[in-house]
């Protein structure tokens, strides 16, 4: 399967990729540098980083245990943020490839970039170049900079001195700037966002961000516009 990879590999996307895995690494820095501070141990940030390898929900649980907030509720508020990789699969099944190992470990280095990768190729055979390509490039180099924040994290102490507490906030910005182009789709965030900081004040941590999930409610017109034409 890398030998075809290979063959198929458009420079490109390697040049594409390139950007983003140096962003994984910083932002991966930050990650462990934060969790530390929160007193979570150097193994356990990195086997988090391992096994999870999901960016938004490693930041999330953190914060919300950080925070004082349950693990109950840190769990629920990652379940529910990776659940837009169950459509996710759905469209790239048939790029995994057939065989069940290959599945399995390309399931767990699937996540937006490289889904988005494989979906902007033109077949395939680049689809699935692309898509390993960019996972396998993202899971190195995410998961070697939360060892260096890690360590880092124990030498500097508090991370939120130099900024990297900003980080991850701010490539999710990012990255969802593009998409609140869409009407629907901003009625959904602003009111996701709404109902997070008006539960914040009452609510244990965590709690908000799951109620956040609610704000999908404003997509409902859109919706029965939709189906009535």
């Amino acid at each position: 399967m890398v030998r075809s990879i290979w063959r198929t590999l458009d420079l490109t996307v390697v040049r594409n990729v390139s950007p983003i895995a140096l962003t994984a690494f910083v932002t991966g820095a930050s990650f462990g540098a934060i969790a530390v501070a929160a007193h979570i141990p150097v193994w356990l940030v990195c086997a988090m980083s391992l096994l999870v390898f999901a960016g938004g929900s490693q930041f999330m649980v953190v914060g919300i245990v950080a925070a004082g907030g349950s693990p109950v509720a840190a769990v629920v508020a990652g379940l529910l943020l990776n659940a837009r990789h169950l459509p996710f699969g759905l469209a790239i099944g048939d790029v995994l490839g057939k065989r069940l190992a290959t599945r399995i470990v390309g399931s767990h280095i699937l996540i937006d970039e490289s889904v988005a990768f494989a979906l902007a190729q033109g077949d395939r055979k680049r689809a699935k170049a692309a898509f390993w390509t960019c996972g396998a490039a993202l899971f190195l180099t995410w998961n070697t900079g939360t060892l260096v924040g890690a360590l880092i994290g124990q030498v500097i102490g508090d991370p939120n001195r130099f900024g990297l507490d900003a980080a991850f906030p701010a490539a999710m910005l990012a990255l969802i700037l593009p998409a609140l182009k869409d009407r629907v789709t901003l009625r959904v965030a602003l009111l996701g966002a709404a109902i997070a900081v008006a539960g914040t004040p009452f609510l244990p941590a965590g709690i908000p961000v799951v109620l956040a999930a609610f704000g999908v409610v404003a997509a409902l017109p859109a919706r029965e516009k939709a189906v009535a034409a």
